[in-house]
């Protein structure tokens, strides 16, 4: 729910703070950015630069050859001015001539504007000093006056040279994203991989582009690679190790046991004879489960399915449980009527039961003892059947845990001790051996406070027989 709020409150937010937040987190978005701006810069840079050019050499070379010219169209045009002949040169040039005078008035465009500097009688000057008469104005012998302009219609029916270059940088935008999305796609690669080490999956190798000669990012994949396989190597050495002294500490601790038993039960020694077989089976357990975790955490693990009734399996843990947990009884199991058997490990989702709701017990307030505002209750098993989804939900009524605990409460050998002191808590595998039974079977396993206590959910497919 905080993730779904959260997500529509990122939609809600104004488009230009999503453009911003989405370049600021796209390395691709930045470097397109970066090439477009630098295309940009520089294209101004050039045009103002050639722009510059022409306007230094303008009286030197444009200058002259424009007043030639329009002297050239006021000779055609004639003295006294002849209409015909400014109505041919108007229809063959882009320009736009008005002629003023004691007998002739005409102007080819009568309802266009007349120029700005025709208008606005303090611009009498170009860039180089000289009169705009000697440009654009002329007069004729007879006291006419011609004015010569461009005629903007003409330009305005032409396309627009504009949007053509804006289509283009527009494409070359896009072309440029495209290859820098292609080049930089080893970045998805490699950030998978890293996913796929943490989560101590190391057979899928991170694909290097180019391997005989890789660039800067096939490097870098290769190196995290090797880091890869150092890391499994290290990880496969700690299980050998763990499981040699596993199995070396089960016969020096099986002849403890029995060394035990046969102390005499006697009411001076039988108090002492009781707490070392307590501690000798919970040495026995350790063993176990550190077995036990490693073979499900190892590649060769395997399950052995069967048809398993989970409610008749999880009274046989409750059962168990009541030899060290005086409360186990209490323990209320929910339940579907009818709930079908399922294809599971019996022996996997015994431990996972047994794990479950010894944490439960171990967290638990004592019943009847005020936790907040109520009375505790005893824990509570859930077994609930949603399409093709089993979920397992066990929870207690303890005092929880810190929400920055729950993301490491499931790792081997974690536990909270600001939350959970050492005298009601084990050494750590419990949690983490039902996480390796869930993916084992292909499911997962969540935590949450339930305020008060702490819910824990296996979600597991389901497999009907």
């Amino acid at each position: 729910m905080r993730r779904t709020s959260k997500g529509r409150h990122a939609a809600q937010a104004p488009w230009h703070r999503r453009a911003r937040q989405a370049v600021h987190r796209s390395l691709r978005l930045r470097l397109v950015l970066v090439f477009v701006l630098l295309a940009l810069a520089m294209a101004v840079t050039f045009i103002g630069g050639v722009q510059k050019a022409v306007s230094v050499g303008w009286r030197e070379a444009a200058r002259p050859l424009l007043v030639d010219y329009v002297d050239h169209l006021a000779r055609e045009v004639g003295s006294p001015p002849s209409i015909a002949r400014a109505q041919a040169i108007t229809t063959r040039l882009p320009i736009t001539l008005r002629i003023s005078g004691p007998t002739v008035n005409w102007d080819s465009q009568p309802d266009a504007p007349r120029p700005g500097w025709a208008r606005d009688s303090g611009w009498h000057h170009g860039a180089g000093g000289e009169g705009v008469e000697n440009l654009l104005l002329r007069t004729t012998a007879d006291g006419h006056r011609l004015e010569f302009g461009l005629n903007m219609q003409t330009w305005q029916q032409r396309p627009r040279i504009a949007w053509i270059t804006l289509g283009v940088l527009l494409l070359l935008t896009a072309l440029a994203y495209l290859y820098v999305r292609r080049l930089l796609r080893p970045l998805d690669d490699i950030r998978a991989g890293a996913e796929r080490f943490g989560a101590g999956a190391f057979d899928e190798p991170i694909p290097v582009r180019c391997a005989h000669k890789p660039d800067e990012l096939g490097q870098l994949a290769a190196t995290i690679n090797t880091m890869g396989g150092d890391i499994r190597q290290m990880l496969d050495a700690k299980r050998a190790l763990l499981l040699a002294m596993s199995h070396e500490l089960r016969s020096p601790l099986t002849r403890a046991r029995l060394n035990a038993e046969l102390l005499p039960e006697t009411p001076a020694v039988d108090p002492q004879r009781q707490a070392l077989l307590r501690d000798l089976g919970e040495m026995a357990r350790l063993i176990t489960d550190l077995l036990e975790s490693e073979r499900l955490a190892g590649s060769h693990a395997a399950l052995h399915r069967e048809s398993v009734d989970l409610v008749a399996l999880a009274r046989e843990v409750v059962a168990e449980l009541g030899n060290r947990h005086a409360g186990a009884a209490a323990i209320a199991i929910h339940a579907p009527p009818g709930l079908a058997p399922v294809a599971l490990d019996r022996a996997r989702m015994r431990l996972l039961l047994r794990n479950l709701l010894d944490n439960a017990l171990r967290h638990n307030h004592p019943f009847g003892q005020t936790s907040g505002n109520a009375a505790a209750a005893p824990p509570e098993l859930r077994l609930q059947l949603h399409g093709d989804e089993l979920g397992i939900e066990v929870r207690d009524y303890g005092p929880g845990v810190p929400p920055e605990h729950l993301a490491q409460l499931a790792q081997a050998f974690y536990r909270p001790d600001s939350a959970r002191q050492r005298a009601t808590g084990g050494v750590g595998l419990g949690l983490y051996l039902c996480r390796l039974v869930a993916q084992a079977h292909g499911g997962r396993l969540e935590l949450r406070n339930a305020e008060p206590g702490l819910e824990v959910r296996v979600v597991l497919p389901v497999q009907a027989r």
